[in-house]
């Protein structure tokens, strides 16, 4: 069994992986209402909380694995996130992997998330995983948060390699930032998506940062611009009155993008017969729009090719897509207890 620790952001978690039968346990504790006060996640304050909650997280783990006796590996988020909140969790496990005598692994949180759509997968039939993952493969996937937009595809080896990345704000972080501008609170994607279904999504003409087909990077800061001059130029009362609308606009915006690049993605890889993808993925907090969904839904039913989507419960800083990630990844490796360390900078790939 692997336990994984995730501590990266806002929140404290953590996870037992049995691969004979799945997700054995999971637990999470949300920082979302000690944040919300202040519109935004705050660092210090972050890393208070996980030393508050991990320990008690851990003794659940511990209650839950019979004293942690079937542990035979620990897995940890190192990196990227918050470096005084990813350094509570670093030292955990290694403080946990050396009391049990158990091997390490150091697990980057953007691929945990690369990795979640196919979590459901596993647990549906965990001894034909194997055939089944190798069936999907090579896999379009897309991880969309408050901090990453990214874009990559896992091949038949099940290496991953990033196709493209956002040029300036991720796709949550322009909702958030969207939400913050309109006087909503947070976190804003909620929010706006709540909003958005009451409005028209063709209300307000926002951009879409279209650039050549050839062209797979996104970029979010002119939208977030063009919603502050649009409100700069509308009364207070006629703001509110319009709020629905100016959500759905923008919103749409964000899912257009989102979708017209990956659509793109899927057309350049269509000219390879032996190289198609088998399949697409959505991962990440943004991931449980359900507009987005849809869209995507559309996408894999166009290119007649499965849609894999993340569980809502894995979407969101959890540990159970470290510890499948720690399963299921061949890049997952055993380090030295005392040479891992955290790296808030850490790439995909």
């Amino acid at each position: 069994m692997i336990l994984a620790i995730e501590t990266s952001c806002d929140e404290t978690a953590a996870a037992l992986f049995d691969p004979a039968r799945g997700i054995a346990h999971e637990w999470v504790h949300s920082q979302i209402a000690l944040h919300g006060r202040y519109g935004g996640v705050v660092p210090d304050l972050a890393t208070r909380e996980h030393l508050r909650t991990i320990a008690p997280l851990l003794e659940r783990a511990r209650d839950a694995s019979d004293g942690f006796s079937g542990v035979a590996q620990i897995a940890v988020t190192h990196g990227p996130g918050l470096a005084g909140c990813l350094a509570i969790g670093v030292a955990a496990a290694k403080s946990l992997a050396l009391a049990l005598g158990v091997p390490l692994v150091g697990i980057n949180h953007l691929r945990g998330h690369a990795f979640s759509p196919f979590i459901a997968l596993h647990a549906s039939a965990p001894e034909k995983f194997d055939e089944n993952f190798a069936a999907l493969l090579p896999h379009l996937g897309l991880i969309v948060s408050g901090g990453n937009t990214i874009l990559f595809r896992i091949d038949r080896d099940r290496r991953v390699k990033v196709i493209s990345t956002t040029r300036d704000d991720a796709a949550g972080e322009a909702l958030d930032k969207g939400a913050k501008l309109l006087g909503l609170g947070y976190p804003g994607g909620p929010l706006v998506e709540k909003l958005a279904a009451e409005g028209k999504v063709d209300a307000f003409d926002f951009p879409r940062g279209i650039g050549p087909r050839s062209d797979l990077d996104f970029s979010f800061s002119g939208l977030k611009t063009a919603l502050r001059y649009t409100l700069e130029k509308m009364a207070p009362d006629i703001i509110t009155a319009r709020m629905p609308d100016l959500c759905a606009s923008y919103q749409q915006a964000v899912i257009d993008a989102l979708v017209r690049k990956t659509t793109n993605a899927l057309a350049q890889n269509r000219a390879s017969t032996a190289d198609r993808y088998a399949s697409i993925g959505l991962s990440g907090g943004v991931a449980n729009n359900k507009t987005l969904r849809g869209a995507f839904e559309g996408i894999a039913k166009k290119h007649r090719i499965p849609f894999l989507m993340a569980e809502p419960r894995h979407t969101g800083d959890n540990a159970s897509m470290i510890a499948f990630a720690a399963w299921a990844d061949p890049g997952a490796k055993p380090v030295a207890i005392p040479t891992l360390a955290i790296e808030p900078g850490l790439e995909l790939a």
